[in-house]
């Protein structure tokens, strides 16, 4: 069966260098999923707009290399300098870069302006496309409802989101839809609101799974310092799910994790209160959680399932450094995507963990306080789009 022409996207990001979002998905339409020029998926980038251009920019050389065109304006790549949407898909990429922290602390990527500019170029010429969003919709409630919104408005397939939902689980962990779940402990590391997302994309992913699909969130607390375990011993939070998370993760330091993690100012506790009565708890363990080359990093799951006697649980496995293969399946999303016109799982979800992790920064800002959110009266079905099984492929030097 001959394969069909190859769909047209259009880039949005913010940089474009060396193991940048942009360069981990990206790369993949240009140089194959494992950039070894073999396997790609079927895509052909042929235009780029670049928001910042620093000293180790690489957007140039690709183009002049991959003969696609960078644009002085988002409209110009959706576009191709015409009167008419030319493009098949788009991907917008805005994480990277130099963009200013608001008093929160939350990195304002301009996700929002892209996304605007990109449907403002549909509603003008009267076509849409299918649009893929790289992380989280954007560092505020507001404009991650406005942008779904607009795509339901415009009626276009969006899709958006981490990889961690996609990638290796170690052991392989299916949860049966509709399952009898009944609380759940995520696991996470590293920067509070970037990794803090994926942790809570990853928890998501299990959460949804639940009898009934997902209900929305009523309530979300950050808790730090000694109130993390302090809520821990009070069984706020379960502390077998909690161990059983922590026994998958691979690399860790040495000694009581309690105290190592209160060194720590990025560490943190996000306790999650869903409108049906579910609990969940997502514990960010910086100073315990080492990430090793190879080990697949700290993204943990433990989840009770009633009846059974111990938590299901699993690693979120990331492979690294090059060829970063989990985006490999984020991009094969992307794909069947642009392909059919219909998005392979709901932007729901990621609606949702947007507006949990903003409710995580205002209760960290707020003193902890705990922020009630009539806001995430979020209700949705999961589906039953797949995530890596492939054995995992040997890192290479580029």
């Amino acid at each position: 069966m001959q394969m069909p022409d190859p769909k047209h996207i259009a880039a949005i990001v913010t940089v474009y260098n060396r193991w940048s979002h942009a360069d981990v998905i990206l790369g993949k339409i240009l140089e194959g999923y494992h950039h070894d020029r073999k396997a790609f998926p079927n895509l052909r980038l042929v235009s780029m707009y670049v928001d910042q251009f620093p000293k180790n920019d690489w957007s140039r050389d690709l183009a002049k290399k991959h003969n696609f065109t960078i644009y002085d304006s988002i409209a110009g790549a959706v576009t191709l300098g015409r009167k008419e949407v030319a493009v098949d898909g788009v991907i917008s990429i805005g994480e990277h870069g130099q963009y200013p922290n608001n008093a929160r602390g939350q990195i304002q990527y301009p996700r929002r302006r892209f996304f605007e500019a990109v449907t403002d170029v549909f509603a003008k010429h009267r076509r849409t496309v299918p649009v893929f969003n790289d992380k989280h919709l954007s560092h505020n409630w507001a404009d991650a409802r406005w942008m779904v919104d607009r795509s339901r408005e415009l009626m276009f397939p969006f899709m958006a989101g981490s990889s961690l939902p996609l990638t290796w689980r170690r052991p392989s962990l299916r949860l049966p839809r509709n399952c009898e779940l009944t609380e759940a402990v995520a696991v996470g590391y590293g920067p509070f609101e970037g990794y803090g997302f994926h942790a809570i994309e990853g928890l998501q992913c299990m959460a949804e799974r639940r009898r009934g699909g997902e209900t929305g969130v009523r309530a979300v607390t950050c808790l730090q310092g000694e109130a993390m375990w302090q809520a821990l011993d009070r069984g706020v939070f379960s502390r077998e799910l909690l161990e059983a998370a922590m026994a998958h993760v691979p690399t860790h330091a040495r000694g009581d994790f309690r105290k190592l993690t209160l060194k720590d100012k990025e560490s943190g506790v996000f306790l999650i209160e869903y409108r049906d009565g579910f609990k969940a708890a997502v514990a960010m363990l910086n100073g315990w959680v080492h990430e090793t080359e190879g080990d697949g990093g700290g993204f943990t799951f433990a989840g009770r399932l009633r009846g059974e006697p111990r938590p299901a649980a699993c690693q979120f496995y990331l492979q690294q450094p090059d060829p970063f293969a989990h985006f490999e399946y984020l991009l094969k999303a992307i794909d069947a995507m642009a392909q059919s016109g219909h998005a392979g799982y709901p932007v729901e979800r990621t609606l949702l963990t947007t507006g949990i992790i903003d409710a995580v920064m205002i209760s960290k800002a707020e003193k902890n306080r705990r922020v009630e959110t009539p806001h995430l009266d979020i209700r949705y079905q999961p589906t039953e789009w797949g995530f890596a099984l492939d054995p995992v492929p040997r890192t290479i030097k580029r």
